[in-house]
């Protein structure tokens, strides 16, 4: 089979050409620029239909200085970038807000150290005007790259060590504080914590906001920790936590992606929620939606956190005001039968 030929691009010479107008007037259509005659635009656009003319984003890029592109930073392995219905909540948001305003999406995924420097250099290098940043952890080489550069960023969540860059979240420690003691109201003597994420804010405060809950009654032998908020991780902690102490009787997962492997794993010793363990996650996902029996839990709004979170970027490359502090959006206890 024969190499394929590069296609040949319309190019603006062409659209003059067909439009029997100068290149100069079908610049100015092409930019909507006003001094332009009825009949030269309706020329022109006829004539970049017909030879199918693509405006050269590079070489107007060259020209404004700016890609038209705003980076997502995900600092997750690729498997829970496709897990957690969070993540794709986020995105969603951060995609509606950019898409009224006409800037594309540039969805970049963090599974190891190696993609960190690689998309550190790519963000520094002028390919995107701004980003948000998911789940940074501390000593992030990504989020102190953006936060020297200077560049349009905001953080989902806020990075313990990372000063200046404006960041949208929910308060962690609050939410899992409420919902602990909600799970204690239903009178469980022996509550136990599957602890996730405790290289980044949410993780830490959530095991604190459980902490403050429990007072004297904290157990730390009852509190294991996990690498992810994943439902796999949830599995190994159920299991792990049964053997420290079979006298669990409430379990408050750090995320429900965690407390829905959890449950299987009580399930498959013969364990069952309510009755046996009351069992809580965090996020009301479409995890709490799907286990048997639904997950009680603590609702954050993932799909608005995004939303905020580019409003933020969009504020900085308008050249408006933004406050460096970070604004908490509010969170639910929404309760269900699995405590």
């Amino acid at each position: 089979m024969p190499p394929r030929r590069p296609v040949q691009r319309a190019t603006i010479n062409d659209v003059a050409r067909v439009a029997g107008v100068s290149r100069g007037t079908v610049s100015r259509v092409l930019n909507g620029e006003t001094y332009v005659s009825d009949a030269a635009r309706t020329a022109v656009e006829a004539a970049v239909a017909e030879v199918g003319y693509v405006r050269n984003a590079a070489a107007r890029n060259l020209v404004t200085r700016q890609s038209g592109a705003i980076g997502l930073i995900v600092h997750e392995p690729h498997s829970l970038f496709l897990e957690d219905p969070n993540i794709g909540s986020i995105l969603l948001g951060i995609n509606a807000v950019l898409s009224e305003a006409d800037y594309q999406l540039v969805s970049l995924v963090v599974d190891s150290d190696r993609d960190g420097v690689r998309v550190a250099s790519y963000l520094t290098g002028g390919y995107v005007d701004g980003v948000v940043i998911i789940s940074a952890r501390e000593n992030d080489p990504i989020g102190l790259a953006v936060a020297r550069s200077g560049l349009p960023a905001a953080f989902v969540g806020h990075p313990m060590d990372i000063e200046g860059v404006p960041y949208v979240g929910i308060d962690n420690r609050s939410a899992a504080r409420a919902v602990t003691e909600r799970l204690m109201a239903t009178g469980r003597q022996r509550i136990g914590m599957i602890a996730a994420g405790l290289d980044r804010d949410s993780g830490q405060d959530r095991l604190a906001g459980f902490t403050d809950a429990l007072g004297d009654r904290f157990d730390p032998r009852l509190v294991v920790e996990v690498p992810l908020f994943a439902h796999s991780s949830g599995i190994a902690g159920m299991r792990e936590l049964l053997t420290h102490d079979d006298r669990v009787d409430g379990v408050f997962a750090s995320s429900d992606a965690i407390a829905a492997g959890a449950l299987d794993a009580m399930r498959d010793v013969g364990l069952s929620a309510p009755g046996d363990i009351g069992v809580v996650g965090f996020d009301d996902s479409a995890w709490a939606r799907r286990t048997q029996p639904p997950l009680s839990t603590v609702h954050q709004p993932a799909d608005l956190l995004g939303r905020r979170a580019a409003e933020l970027v969009l504020a900085q490359l308008e050249g408006r005001s933004v406050e460096a502090e970070g604004s908490f959006l509010e969170t639910t206890i929404v309760w269900r039968d699995s405590a």
